[in-house]
């Protein structure tokens, strides 16, 4: 299973970015997906993630009604909508799909939110 993510950028204090992940599995649906980040210097953290058929999300504290996960199973894509953005949400963000003892991981898309 490949992961591509894409959408990431410079962007100001406040504004939006969708970022996607398209990957390249004709089981999507099955895979539990989730977005981590990882900022310079710091850990990797689980920012979101949505259950297979998509019934379920659940978000970390920091992200909490700013941020929206969803996905399209007919696209075999992820995505991650991210609003009123922070200085602090500046890190590298990855796609991660979870099924069984599969565990894979895209490359990667910086994020970073600076005026």
């Amino acid at each position: 299973v490949q992961l591509v993510e894409s959408g990431g950028g410079l962007v100001q204090p406040g504004g939006s970015l969708r970022l996607s992940c398209a990957a390249s599995t004709f089981t999507f649906s099955s895979f539990v997906m989730s977005w981590y980040r990882q900022a310079l210097g710091r850990g990797r953290e689980l920012v979101a993630d949505i259950s297979s058929v998509g019934g379920s999300t659940n978000y970390a504290d920091s992200v909490k009604g700013r941020f929206t996960i969803s996905r399209d199973n007919a696209k075999n894509t992820v995505y991650l909508q991210m609003n009123s953005l922070k200085p602090e949400d500046t890190a590298v963000y990855y796609c991660n799909a979870v099924k069984s003892l599969y565990d894979y991981w895209g490359q990667g898309t910086q994020v970073t939110v600076s005026s």
